[in-house]
């Protein structure tokens, strides 16, 4: 491993680490996890599946748009590997889905059609409280190294300290409000998500990255940013804190 590499990883588990911020947004730490992962491990997709406070598993964090699409057919299909991996806690693995069709028959199915071949999900958890899961997706089939599985597990284990201990500083109850404020946001960005594909024609990918890059040009809660959008507070001919994009992306939506 270089040392690039591990000055790289190093930096990684301090991100997650420092959570003691003004105004912590969890999704924006999230799609921080997600960027890592895929930067640092050898994937070519991740999702984030957390539980609210009844327990449902919600999608919160995605990296492509196909991953995302998989997450939520995994959702409201109730059958695939980040389930399994959520309600056991345990890591849940198929290098080769193809060769397994039968495990997960319909997510197979779909996991194909959005283009993967494999996966890995892992619990985030801390001792017997499991809070959702990291999934990692791969285009060809294959195992992922076990260093970066192992790797991985160690970014899902700071991070949902992290979010336990944030909502611990805000005195909040022992188990659900902070993520539930972070799946309340999730519902306010998806809304935003969907009027910037429109208004700009554009991929669900590439709307959250303009409204990502305005809130952390502007010092701004992702979650803020999506209430103007909505709100329509901020037209695209605003100049260069609108949220207006560089150039005209090419990657339709999935």
């Amino acid at each position: 491993m270089s040392h690039v590499l591990d000055r790289r990883i190093t930096q990684t588990f301090v991100e997650l680490a420092d959570t003691l911020v003004l105004r912590f947004d969890t999704i924006h730490f999230l799609h921080t996890l997600i960027e890592r992962c895929v930067e640092l491990l050898e994937v070519d997709a991740v999702g984030i599946l957390l539980a609210d406070q009844r327990g449902a598993l919600n999608l919160v964090a995605a990296s492509t748009d196909q991953a995302r699409m998989l997450e939520l057919f995994q959702l409201q299909d109730e059958e695939g590997p980040c389930l399994d991996c959520f309600h056991t806690g345990q890591p849940v693995e198929c290098a080769h889905l193809a060769q397994e069709p039968q495990r997960w028959p319909r997510f197979t199915v779909a996991a194909r059609e959005q283009g993967f071949s494999a996966v890995h999900a892992l619990p985030m958890r801390l001792r017997e409280q499991v809070v959702g899961a990291l999934n990692l997706f791969r285009i060809s089939p294959g195992a992922i190294p076990q260093d970066a599985v192992e790797l991985a597990q160690s970014f899902a284990n700071v991070a949902t300290i992290s979010i336990l201990q944030v909502r611990a500083l805000r005195h909040s109850e022992m188990v659900t409000e902070q993520l539930q404020n972070a799946l309340n946001s999730r519902i306010v960005i998806e809304q935003a998500k969907g009027i910037l594909t429109e208004r700009f024609q554009i991929s669900v990918t590439d709307a959250f990255s303009l409204m990502r890059t305005h809130a952390r040009n502007s010092s701004q809660l992702l979650s803020d940013v999506a209430q103007q959008v909505i709100d329509g507070g901020r037209r695209p001919d605003e100049g260069r804190q609108g949220l207006t994009p560089v150039r005209a992306p090419h990657s339709p939506p999935a």
